[in-house]
């Protein structure tokens, strides 16, 4: 419980005031008034106003001053503007006396108040008759009953902070008599965690004349401990202190609820935090292909999430016989090749218990180990001193453990377990799903490879360049395809197609497409031959969903003509060490099987000149459109080295490097270059 000492004046609202009080304050024996910021009655009951000799209706909005000279009585008003101004100079209580001219005595307190809303300076006036027999102040008595059915408890000290009245109420909460509770005594009834905070606020306050307000726990008679306000302003007669006069009220009720409602607001706030971290994990994990990117997600998770400093991934081997961890930092201490489900570790024992098993320290591992000599190997290798391990399963049946460890000992609430068998039952998903993943991506990417040439020929006076590149986005074999022949002529013939979609249908469509234009360009090797009967086999055979485009070339080695015809295809890119890199300027044909007359192109490719075909996967992406690829393409060429330009594998090569870099790649890419080299004349002679 915290205190507020050495407050500035008590700050009064009306909105603070029970409505009861505020009755009994408009008909009360006693007089009370409020002077706003400029000295002017704000607000006086009727006791006050006669006080003033005249009535609240006329005092309302008027100084003292004016109101007393209004009533004849000027040296009244001189008296009460010295007392107001008195109350702002020194910021404390003032006390007097005013006679009426029915020769009524009155008792006048002066003292400062403060609005809540704004801060503003009030003055507040007490008046209470003084009795000539020397009796009580039934005034300061009627008072007293206001604040207690107020529900606040009213005890007073004597100018130097000792209590010297009974307060019944008090001893009655706490169960002091009176001996224990006068003088300082009350300070014993506190909280021995709270007495010397609060002593030392009562002191300065005393010492320094400023009002008192603090908080504490209270010792109750039955045992107990209840929540306490306690606030005191002095009571001055001219410069000195005259006594303490201060009230107490109980706050336990709202103490609790201040702080039921903490814990609960803290309850949720961790709740949403928990939710929304596992929602980051479970999107972190959808994009997650491979088990290492699982193991690297769920790293970054157990980081964030419970602060884990090392997280591995145990997975059964295919004979469900052994473990093998996959960590993004290594796992020391751990056999490399694996354990049994009978090895010493979190994870093994969770596995073989479908439990989860946590040890919040190194005591704790050995016991749950049954002080197994590896254990201690795994303290001498690794910093680790807490583990957690949970069961990962899928349909019923275990797969491995999510394993987590901290270099510190570190106990587990029952909400991270929660969250954490959350999050095993994400990384089992992921696990499952990247197991799929890694082996029909390996299939397809093996069957991809086989329906394109083992090896390019060797032709005399060409040289032969390609390059293959699977999406790393897919697990189905990809509709990209080149090969290369040489033709009976003595030229060799070369082609690059893309039959769009994915999967089987692609893959046979493009075996059959490469099969018969091998078998026309045999016959009719000539470009315009070979893709009109392709469009003849491609309307009887393929349905018109499966689009396929392609750029066929023949090449003689000795003149260098180049004869292409292109179906729909991007432009063949033409490297040449001199006049730098270019694009073929031919409009594309239709793709395969829309009936449309076929184009011939004929050109010459010089010595030392690199022609290069390329599908839409070296170009365009989720980033980048294909007008920019192609700009890019031609732009990264033209950087080329004079010793990449001379072999077109390292073009290749060099060409897929460059445009892949900075975007994620999304398709399949191939690439298949033909060069005639540079003939050194000195070595053919």
């Amino acid at each position: 419980m915290s205190a507020e000492t050495s407050i500035p004046p008590p700050r009064i609202s009306a909105a603070e005031l029970p409505d009861a009080v505020k009755s009994l304050l408009t008909e009360a024996p006693i007089g009370f008034a409020l002077l706003g910021p400029d000295d002017v009655f704000v607000s006086i009951n009727p006791r006050m106003a006669t006080v003033f000799g005249s009535t609240p209706a006329r005092c309302l909005g008027r100084t003292p001053t004016e109101a007393l000279e209004e009533s004849g009585d000027p040296a009244g008003a001189v008296a009460h503007s010295t007392s107001v101004a008195g109350v702002r100079e020194s910021g404390h209580a003032v006390r007097g006396r005013h006679r009426t001219p029915s020769e009524q005595t009155w008792d006048l307190t002066w003292f400062p108040v403060d609005d809540p809303a704004n801060g503003d300076r009030h003055i507040a006036l007490i008046a209470a008759r003084d009795h000539e027999d020397g009796g009580p102040h039934r005034g300061e008595q009627r008072l007293r009953a206001l604040l207690q059915a107020g529900n606040q408890i009213v005890w007073s000290a004597g100018p130097g902070g000792d209590v010297q009245e009974d307060c019944p109420q008090w001893r009655a909460i706490t169960g002091q008599d009176l001996d224990a509770y006068l003088g300082r005594g009350w300070l014993d009834a506190l909280h021995p965690d709270d007495r010397p905070r609060v002593e030392r606020a009562w002191d300065d306050a005393v010492l320094d004349v400023t009002p008192f307000d603090a908080m504490f726990r209270v010792r109750t008679r039955a045992g107990g401990h209840g929540h306490y306000r306690a606030r005191a302003n002095p009571i001055t007669d001219g410069a000195e202190t005259a006594e303490w006069v201060g009230t107490l009220v109980d706050v336990t009720t709202e103490r609790e609820a201040d702080e039921l409602r903490q814990r609960l607001n803290q309850q949720l706030s961790e709740a949403a935090m928990r939710t929304a971290r596992l929602q980051k994990a479970t999107s972190d994990l959808a994009e997650a292909l491979t088990a290492d990117e699982v193991v690297q997600a769920m790293s970054e998770i157990g980081r964030s999430g419970v602060g884990a400093d090392h997280t591995s991934v145990a997975l059964f081997d295919r004979d469900r016989l052994r473990l093998r961890m996959l960590s993004a930092d290594g796992c020391l201490g751990l056999p490399e090749r694996g354990f049994s489900l009978d090895y010493p570790d979190v994870a093994a024992r969770a596995v073989a218990a479908r439990a989860p098993r946590l040890a919040a320290s190194p005591a704790e591992l050995r016991e749950l180990m049954e002080n197994a000599p590896e254990v201690e190997a795994l303290l001498e290798l690794t910093g680790e001193r807490a583990w957690v391990a949970l069961p990962m399963m899928a349909a019923g049946r275990p797969i491995g453990a999510l394993r987590f460890s901290f270099d510190a000992q570190r106990d587990v609430t029952d909400e991270e377990r929660v969250f954490l068998e959350a999050l095993a039952g994400q990384c089992a998903l992921a696990i499952g799903r990247a197991i799929v993943y890694e082996r029909e991506h390996g299939t397809a990417e093996e069957l991809q490879r086989s329906l394109l040439p083992e090896e390019l020929p060797e032709v005399s006076g060409v040289r032969l360049a390609a390059y293959y590149r699977s999406g790393s986005q897919h697990v189905q074999v990809g509709g990209d395809w080149y090969d290369a022949f040489p033709l009976p002529d003595g030229r060799v013939a070369g082609v690059l197609g893309d039959v769009m979609g994915k999967g089987i249908p692609a893959a046979a469509g493009m075996s059959r497409i490469r099969n018969a234009l091998r078998a026309l360009a045999f016959s009719m090797p000539e470009p315009v031959d070979v893709l009109t009967g392709l469009d003849r086999m491609f309307t009887a055979t393929e349905g018109m969903d499966q689009v396929t485009t392609l750029v066929y070339f023949v090449l003689d080695p000795v003149t260098g003509q180049l004869d292409l015809s292109n179906a729909g295809h991007l432009p063949p890119l033409v490297v040449a060490g001199n006049a730098g890199p270019s694009l073929l300027d031919t409009d594309p044909d239709t793709p395969l099987g829309v009936s449309s007359p076929r184009g011939h192109h004929k050109f010459f490719v010089q010595p030392g000149n690199t022609v290069a075909l390329y599908s839409d996967g070296l170009v365009e992406n989720r980033k980048r459109s294909v007008d920019a690829g192609l700009n890019e393409l031609v732009r990264v060429a033209s950087m080329a080295q004079p010793e990449v330009v001379g072999d077109p594998q390292q073009m290749l090569e060099y060409l897929v490097e460059s445009m892949l870099e900075g975007y994620e790649q999304d398709d399949d890419v191939t690439l298949l270059a033909v060069q005639l080299p540079v003939i050194d004349s000195v070595s053919e002679r």
